[in-house]
């Protein structure tokens, strides 16, 4: 099926033409045959990289140039940012697109002006609880990566947010994008949709288990050289031999960390001169946006061609890794599975170094199929690769078959609700109830029965939920205590706007309550203390240090469990060593301290910080309209936590580029304002910072005045003598 055939506006098929895109996909065409251009539900239930995307913005446009607007749903901010900056290319159009991922309680009007709007699935609900206007005038909707409703943190938020988009606007086409999943139809009965399920792909995937020095497939058997004694090691240089790169999969950080250090001394005897050159190039931007260890490592492999990718990385780190690999200048990534969820990163070849996956309550497990099928996707880079290749490692003849039964032969599981919990279900019940989608308990029912909880149920067991979740809200002053009718109280809408949990709301107000003094401790540890905190683990020698500071603080915890209470305890344990990690990062201890004292990542250290950042606002929020203790400093807090830095530095860290380490630097050479900026010479700005953030600083300022070059710019020592450190000594 051509592209110039479909019923689109002209100016998009030649947007596509000239993009090199003149036929769709046999998958696409048959989207097209069941009503893709003509408004009707599809879920397309289709391999990685055989042109998901595509649907989607074929439906948007349509939709959009007919005066319409899209809503393009995401689980990850890394996969927002990923289709935003694709979807700005249609700015040749005419098309405004937007991007709202943070900032729960926001209701983001302004993003009404935009024709697309990418967002996280929890923006979304977030968009729908504070009644953001522009979301009555979606046309599209689409939800990407649909199959995670499944899971048990990100599905019931995708699953009501559905339901609710459904319930709002009855006319609007939701298109939903999913992997291979088992139940496709069922989830396609749920939306009313049409279904196109394919196996096929642009780009033909191998399946197989290396045993023995040998890549068995289903029909064809490929040995491989044994330059090394790792077996993996030596697929990616077979990989690379031929012109491809690789993916491996690793079960933990400090594997995947392990073995791109490991393949560094044999990647780098493959390396072009100018490969080596973009390498250093790479590796010099890793060091100049982080000063931890785990960069340094970073840095090192990059130089050599390998990498790897976790969590623990920050954003701007996991971005130059992937930059570089699309570029085709890093041969490896040694990655967690985290890679593997949505970002378009294929590879000729993908290892899954380990099927199995720790679990704290039944250790060493196999991961799911469906998991094993998103990583195998990767494998094959449209256009690119001749073929993809997805290996599997065995160490016998007896895990050989066992992969190929359980992995490569075997289907993917169906996917199931997680809503029919109170822990799930709370938040919704709340949501469902401010925003006015239901004012009764039939009503409540009623709404539930459009969830695919109710669906795949037929809501068996639901009612009995619904009624402690009721009762809860009731208690805790969240509802009218009217048997009749659900009507929201004030606290109960101020809850539902904040996105925040009504049990972490309940905890925050009776902390403040109960608190008998109010320190910095005593408010961090009270957010640590809700269920939307994502808490440090304990190890082993954590204990008795974590056990002595709450001995020698006992007076700055709102409640300390019983030791006898081993269970509550070491939760309680958990939250203290939360509450300290968050204590070091606003008294501006270093990263590298922070990840070497915590045992974490940096990335680990912004995740926590933007989650505590939060909540604190949250608390504020909920102290001012109660009435208790703690609004103006909990408000200040949230800025220190969202700066990592002391009350002092301030008003140096609300001007854009300066971080907390620039700050302290201007501080402590007596800039203490941006009134002492005013007043300071480029040349003493540019010796503290650097001339390019020197200039950024004066711009935001105010001030046009020319910043000296690197070479024009005197030792430190002579722009600062010795002891000058307030700025009436210059």
């Amino acid at each position: 099926m051509k592209i110039e055939s479909l019923d689109l506006p002209d100016e998009v098929k030649r947007f596509y033409e000239n993009s090199g895109i003149l036929e769709l996909y046999p998958p696409q065409a048959e989207a097209v045959e069941k009503g893709l251009l003509e408004g009707k539900n599809l879920l397309a239930a289709i391999p990685t990289a055989s042109g998901k995307t595509l649907l989607a913005e074929l439906a948007m446009l349509k939709s959009v140039l007919a005066g319409g607007k899209a809503l393009y749903i995401v689980p990850l901010r890394a996969l927002a940012s990923e289709k935003f900056r694709r979807f700005k290319e249609f700015s040749e159009m005419g098309i405004r697109v937007g991007i709202s991922t943070g900032d729960y309680d926001q209701r983001d009007d302004g993003l009404g002006i935009n024709d697309i709007i990418v967002a996280t699935s929890e923006k979304t609900d977030s968009l729908l609880r504070n009644e953001t206007a522009w979301m009555q005038e979606i046309s599209v909707v689409v939800a990407d990566e649909v199959h995670l409703i499944d899971s048990p943190d990100r599905g019931p938020t995708l699953e009501v947010t559905l339901a609710k988009l459904r319930k709002m606007n009855p006319s609007c086409q939701v298109l939903a994008l999913s992997a291979t999943v088992g139940n496709a139809d069922e989830l396609a009965s749920w939306l009313d949709a049409g279904l196109v399920v394919s196996e096929w792909r642009p780009t033909d995937l191998m399946e197989g288990v290396f045993f023995n020095g040998t890549f068995f497939c289903k029909d064809k058997e490929k040995p491989v050289e044994q330059p090394t004694k790792d077996e993996a090691i030596n697929l990616v240089l077979d990989t690379i031999k031929e012109g491809g790169q690789c993916l491996v999969f690793e079960s933990s950080r400090k594997n995947c960390m392990g073995f791109a250090k490991k393949a560094v001394s044999a990647v780098k005897k493959t390396l072009s001169n100018e490969d080596r050159k973009a390498l250093a190039g790479i590796a010099d931007e890793i060091m100049e946006s982080s000063e931890t260890d785990v960069s340094s490592v970073l840095a090192n492999c990059v130089r050599s061609g390998t990498a790897f990718h976790h969590a623990g990385l920050t954003t701007p780190l996991r971005e130059l890794v992937e930059t570089g690999f699309r570029k085709g200048q890093i041969k490896l990534i040694s990655s967690t599975p985290t890679l593997a969820a949505g970002l378009n990163l294929p590879a000729r070849r993908v290892i899954i170094r380990s099927y199995r996956r720790y679990s704290s309550e039944s250790g060493m497990q196999p991961i799911p199929v469906l998991e094993y099928k998103q990583m195998a996707g990767r494998a094959g880079r449209p256009r690119l690769d001749p073929y993809g290749e997805a290996v599997l490692l065995a160490k016998s003849y007896e895990e050989l078959v066992f992969l190929f039964e359980k992995y490569i032969e075997a289907g993917a599981e169906d996917i199931w609700s997680k809503l029919g919990t109170e822990n799930a279900l709370r938040t919704h019940v709340l949501s469902t109830i401010s925003n006015g989608f239901a004012r009764t308990r039939e009503g409540l029912m009623d709404f539930l029965e459009a969830t695919f909880f109710a669906f795949q149920y037929s809501n068996f067991g639901l009612s009995m939920v619904v009624d402690e979740c009721l009762n809860f809200l009731r208690q805790e002053g969240m509802l009218e205590k009217d048997p009749d009718a659900l009507i929201p109280t004030v606290f109960g809408k101020l809850v539902s706007r904040l996105y925040i949990d009504p049990l972490s709301a309940a905890l925050i107000a009776k902390g403040l309550r109960e608190a008998g003094t109010l320190t910095e401790l005593t408010l961090l540890h009270l957010i640590c203390s809700t269920p939307d905190m994502r808490l440090m683990y304990m190890r082993s020698q954590d204990y008795q240090e974590v056990n002595d500071y709450v001995m020698a603080h006992v007076g700055e915890f709102s409640k300390v469990p019983s030791p006898f209470n081993i269970a509550e305890y070491e939760w309680f344990l958990s939250e203290v060593k939360t509450s300290l990690l968050l204590m070091d990062w606003i008294y501006e201890k270093s990263e590298n301290e922070i990840c070497l004292k915590f045992n974490i990542g940096e990335g680990d250290i912004h995740a926590t910080a933007d989650i505590a950042e939060w909540i604190m606002h949250v608390t504020s929020q909920l102290a001012r309209l109660l009435e208790l203790r703690g609004a103006k400093e909990a408000a200040e807090l949230e800025k220190r936590i969202k700066y990592g830095a002391g009350p002092e530095l301030m008003d140096l860290l609300d001007i854009r580029s300066v971080g907390r380490v620039r700050a302290r630097k201007l501080y402590d050479a007596g800039f203490k304002s941006t009134a002492d900026l005013a007043c300071a010479s480029p040349k003493q700005i540019a010796a503290l910072v650097g001339p390019k953030i020197a200039e950024r600083i004066f711009k935001q300022i105010g001030r046009r005045e020319a910043v000296p070059e690197v070479s024009d710019i005197e030792p430190i020592e002579k722009v600062f003598p010795e002891g000058q450190r307030t700025i009436s000594d210059f």
